[in-house]
């Protein structure tokens, strides 16, 4: 597995599970049994045609994430029932869904993904540590519309290789940079959707101004979504000012009472 000599720590030691739990996973289910059910799964839901149809709608379009967990903030909500959060998204204007499915490190699980998208008509993406093939087909088979790249942990190769797979099997690809120099890399490929993360991965500080910093390298016909640091209407109404309109915001709706509420009072 190459990575860059500069990727974080916290990173190489997710990856580093990943590789591991995809042997385990293997060992009990092949990557043939994975393709047979990936071919009975759902159809796929347009998950970039689902943001842009909000974006030409005037609308800002929101990503909403399902996530019990995360490793710096520890449990953020106790009460997890994955369906009812999804149906209260939907009924509050949410574009589309995220739904952590990492175990170790996030208290995820791919049956989230499964209640999520049943209780709902809107497009998921799988939100994981996507390092190999068969995390990709897995995806599908567990009915996902679209998955997560992070150009932090893959080189050109990989990276253009899961791109590949995913759109062959259906699914759409939201590739997230955390910089310039892996949005160059990302640019490489086709994808109508990028994500840029405003958390540094090194420190975890989270600044609005990363999205900023790298819009002028990202041509138009892109959709620039801002991932993390979302939590106020002034952060939504920064963002609208410099033009993006497409946004993933998991921590501040998951800490609320209501989180289809939550959506609702910060962008509508």
């Amino acid at each position: 597995m190459l990575m860059h000599t500069d990727t974080p720590t916290i990173l190489k030691k997710i990856v580093a599970r990943k590789h591991q739990e995809v042997a385990e996973r293997s060992q009990s289910t092949s990557l043939k049994a994975l393709y047979r059910r990936a071919e009975q799964a759902d159809a796929p839901r347009g998950f970039t045609q689902a943001l842009l149809d909000k974006v030409a709608a005037g609308q800002p379009a929101v990503i909403a994430e399902i996530k019990k967990a995360s490793p710096s903030k520890g449990v953020l909500r106790e009460d997890f029932i994955p369906a009812e959060i999804a149906q209260r998204y939907e009924a509050c204007g949410a574009a589309c869904l995220s739904v952590l499915t990492d175990q170790d490190f996030f208290q995820g699980h791919e049956d989230y993904l499964q209640q999520a998208r049943a209780a709902c008509q809107l497009p998921v993406i799988r939100k994981d540590f996507i390092v190999e093939p068969y995390q990709v087909v897995e995806a599908r088979a567990i009915n996902a519309d679209c998955i997560l790249l992070i150009a932090a942990c893959l080189n050109d190769e990989q990276m253009s290789e899961l791109n590949l797979l995913a759109h062959e099997l259906g699914m759409d690809v939201l590739i997230e940079v955390h910089n310039k120099e892996e949005l160059e890399r990302a640019l490489k490929l086709p994808n109508r959707i990028i994500g840029i993360n405003n958390r540094d991965l090194h420190s975890f500080e989270v600044k609005l101004e990363h999205t900023w910093a790298l819009l002028p390298f990202i041509p138009q016909d892109r959709l620039v979504i801002t991932e993390s640091g979302i939590l106020s209407q002034q952060d939504v109404t920064a963002m609208q000012q410099h033009q993006v309109n497409a946004f993933l915001v998991g921590e501040a709706f998951m800490r609320a009472e209501d989180p289809g509420q939550a959506l609702q009072q910060l962008f509508f």
